[in-house]
């Protein structure tokens, strides 16, 4: 399993492309916080505070995390190493993991550079370190929790297909849904009583909770059982190919 896992990582810090995605979101958060003339400009909405990033990041990790974990399970299908990594003595749960684990690793790498945010953010307040550093964590918290989730969907889109596009498209489709597509049907308030219930299934309810600095068990158990099914969904998937 750690031989996997090293594997993974190696796989992905060798490749221009992985450096590419996690280029592309420190240059795109940056503009949109520091550069562009926005709703979340810093700079232009006069208060020290991060909550831009947190609104921001998101939507960008909708693209970030699969080019991540697109070729996770896909390029194994497709060069025919999938069978040869299932016949080693290593449960198909453990082969999952360390591609998790490999690709949470990645993530919060990609995640560490935007610290200088928070620093800057920081000296920029009235007086300096006047931020809400409860919020903040919070809001840090969201976002690996958000993280896992995306990148259980990402092998699993992964893990049905042996072309990487595809399941870096199928990725983003269902991420994009569990993101917002459930307030996009609450909006409509076709389900009477049942809205709020709804819109409890999407993960923006959750992930705004949870950046308010509060850690509701409820919203914890929410992020922890989506990485769980997907995870089973990937074991699945697996599985079938020994059929």
């Amino acid at each position: 399993m750690t031989a996997l896992f090293i594997k993974e990582i190696n796989s992905f810090l060798t490749s221009i492309p992985g450096y590419i995605a996690m280029a592309v979101f420190l240059l795109t958060t940056s503009l949109f916080l520091w550069v562009f003339p926005n709703d979340f400009n810093i700079l232009d909405f006069g208060y020290a505070q991060l909550d831009s990033l947190f609104i921001v990041a998101p939507y960008i990790f909708l693209f970030l995390i699969p080019s991540i974990t697109m070729k996770s399970f896909a390029e194994e299908n497709k060069n025919g190493t999938i069978e040869l990594i299932l016949t080693k003595p290593i449960t198909d749960l453990k082969i999952i993991f360390a591609k998790y684990a490999a690709s949470l690793v990645l993530f919060i790498i990609s995640l560490l550079p935007t610290v200088i945010y928070y620093i800057s953010v920081y000296q920029l307040g009235l007086p300096a370190g006047n931020i809400d550093a409860g919020g903040v964590i919070g809001s840090y918290v969201g976002l690996l929790l958000l993280g896992s989730v995306f990148i259980a969907i990402g092998l699993f889109a992964s893990s049905i297909s042996n072309n990487q596009i595809i399941a870096f498209l199928v990725s983003i489709v269902i991420s994009g849904f569990l993101l917002i597509g459930f307030d996009f049907i609450y909006n409509f308030s076709i389900f009477g009583s049942f809205d709020l219930i709804i819109k409890s299934l999407g993960i923006m309810s959750h992930y705004t909770s949870i950046s308010r600095g509060v850690l509701d068990l409820r919203d914890l158990l929410y992020f922890l059982s989506a990485t769980a099914i997907f995870i089973l969904l990937t074991k699945m998937s697996i599985e079938s190919r020994k059929w």
